[in-house]
């Protein structure tokens, strides 16, 4: 992407904008995730911290 095709973005649609850009398309889901992992590694750990939680939180559930 050159920089006269990138569109400017603030900081609240910084993260959207990668979001639509990797997991658009025909490509396969590992290789869109893998991409995104690539550009934003810190808000992948971050969404990847907030579903382990989720599962967690869903499970601890399911014992008691």
């Amino acid at each position: 992407m050159s920089t006269a095709d990138a569109k400017v973005s603030n900081s609240k649609t910084g993260l959207t904008d990668s979001l639509r850009q990797h997991f658009s398309g025909d490509a396969p889901l590992t290789q869109k995730a893998s991409g995104f992992v690539k550009e934003r590694p810190w808000a992948s750990l971050a969404l990847a911290g907030v579903a382990a939680a989720a599962v967690l939180n869903t499970l601890r559930g399911a014992r008691g």
